[in-house]
């Protein structure tokens, strides 16, 4: 299986074997349930849909409790399709843990997230621009102001792609090579070292 549905727990730091400290992250990967087999032949891909966090049929909707019915589960929060083609080895209602992506010899995981969201923000804080500097030639009030933005007489515009204030973070963010510092299969959970995008208790895709 080439990944799992998991929580973000939150953040810690363990002793390695040379005696210094890291600093690591806390994944709860699975259990995920199996809740659609995608084939070429019928929907032109191969791919394993799984399911995460159970709720209860209150807040399912109507075609969603089908779904799941249809699979032999109950009602779940986060649904991800995993690009696979091994339909001959699962079924609909197979559960996935730990175990079954994370090998012996697994050193390194991608771990996909949303990242926090940070509002609108202006160019200082999104970009890490200076600002326009001190208030000498009779600026005033102007220090985190982006400065001049586009030219005069020709294109007389501001052309598309410049950095400017706006809508930053809560954005998909895939950070690559995070070495697993632990694996606690009995409860489902991974330490990885770094840190991982998003908020304690947001949803992630690991990667093995």
């Amino acid at each position: 299986m080439p990944g799992l549905i998991g929580k973000k727990i939150g953040m810690t730091s363990v002793f390695g074997a040379d005696g210094k400290n890291i600093p690591c992250t806390v994944i709860e990967a699975g259990p995920c349930v199996v809740t659609q087999l995608r084939t070429v032949e019928k929907d032109g891909y191969a791919a394993v849909q799984l399911a995460y966090d159970e709720t209860t049929e209150k807040h399912a909707s109507e075609p969603l409790k089908g779904h799941f019915k249809k699979a032999g589960t109950n009602p779940m929060k986060k649904l991800v399709e995993f690009p696979a083609d091994f339909a001959q080895e699962l079924k609909l209602g197979d559960v996935l843990t730990l175990s079954d992506v994370l090998g012996e010899d697994t050193t390194f995981v991608d771990v996909i997230g949303t990242s926090k969201g940070k509002g609108f923000q202006g160019v200082v804080h999104r970009y890490g621009f200076a600002g326009v500097g001190g208030q000498t030639h009779g600026q005033h009030n102007r220090l985190r102001h982006p400065g001049s933005m586009g030219a005069s007489s020709w294109p007389s515009r501001v052309l598309p792609g410049m950095r400017m204030a706006g809508h930053m973070g809560s954005e998909r963010v895939k950070v690559f090579n995070l070495r697993v510092v632990k694996v606690i299969p009995e409860n489902n959970l991974v330490v990885v070292k770094g840190s991982v995008p998003g908020a304690r208790g947001s949803y992630v895709i690991l990667e093995a």
